[in-house]
């Protein structure tokens, strides 16, 4: 079975989608729409910007969305999703792919999400850290001893977990995990706590934005974040992407159950590399492909 999968926040570049742009007319229409659907020119700090625009929430979410989901309607008749994933801002970009939400509709919801979370992290300090080399259940019950905001966010693959939370609360589980026996514990260059606590009052805010979205029957069941599982009720997927920014991303089940499903190829669409590499880790017997630029 063909499972496409697609990156979320981390995997921007300068230049992104500039070459689908200029090759496909297709692209081109999409972009100049998400311009306008945007209220400014997001193609320009895609094409032409510099890191330092491209790392702001409000631009990263919606730009990685774009790469993504444009590179799937470019690709036509080759594009026959079976199941699809996303990693946190990814999943909106498999939406999209298997036609539970329109493109107009999901870079809406996008862009109102990441304008949410900007706001969240700019009401309180916080921050994520990646923990290497620890199984899950140890890094769990160490966030829950302590008395502080801290909680597991990503759980990426084996032996990769992000934890998330207050600055004091990531500080003090750093130091613990090390005790333990992480092989690292490093605090991400991120703009606060991502999939914790701390992201409510963006919930809330997206909440009533998606309870205002149609959400169709999809092609192929999407695996979400929130509880691994393929679902194909519209419904559900809404009641489950509203509860994903306050939940942990539970990649590792995701690709554990489409690989017990059927999964015979993963196909990650979108920039960089990231989630080839997870599945890797998963099951380094599964083949991966990628797609990231104009394929004529």
């Amino acid at each position: 079975m063909k499972a496409y999968v697609f990156p979320g926040q981390g995997a921007q570049f300068v230049g992104m989608g500039k070459d689908l742009y200029e090759n496909s007319k297709l692209a081109k229409e999409l972009f100049e729409k998400a311009n306008d659907i945007l209220g400014f020119r997001i193609t320009d700090l895609m094409f032409e910007g510099v890191d330092e625009d491209l790392r702001q929430t409000k631009v990263t979410q919606p730009a990685i969305f774009l790469h993504s989901v444009i590179l799937a309607k470019t690709l036509g008749d080759d594009f026959k999703p079976e199941m699809v994933a996303g990693h946190s801002l990814g999943e909106f970009s498999a939406l999209v792919a298997n036609g539970t939400l329109t493109f107009e509709d999901g870079l809406r919801l996008v862009s109102q999400r990441a304008l949410a979370m900007q706001k969240a992290c700019e009401m309180e300090e916080s921050t994520m850290a990646a923990i290497i080399g620890l199984d899950d259940d140890t890094v769990v019950k160490v966030c829950e001893e302590i008395d502080e905001i801290v909680v597991p966010a990503n759980f990426n693959c084996p032996g990769q977990l992000v934890i998330s939370g207050s600055m004091k609360g990531i500080e003090i589980a750093c130091e613990k995990l090390k005790e333990v026996g992480a092989k690292r514990a490093l605090p991400l260059k991120v703009g606060g706590a991502f999939h914790s606590p701390l992201m409510e009052p963006a919930r809330i805010e997206l909440e009533a934005a998606i309870k205002n979205t149609t959400f169709s029957t999809p092609i192929c069941p999407v695996y979400q974040n929130v509880n691994a599982k393929p679902i194909s009720d519209p419904a559900e997927i809404q009641k489950n992407l509203v509860a994903q920014l306050t939940a942990p991303v539970r990649f590792t089940q995701t690709l554990e159950n489409m690989i017990a499903d059927g999964a015979t190829l993963f196909t990650e669409v979108g920039p960089g590399k990231v989630i080839q590499g997870l599945v890797k880790k998963v099951d380094r017997k599964m083949e991966t492909a990628g797609v990231n630029s104009y394929q004529a």
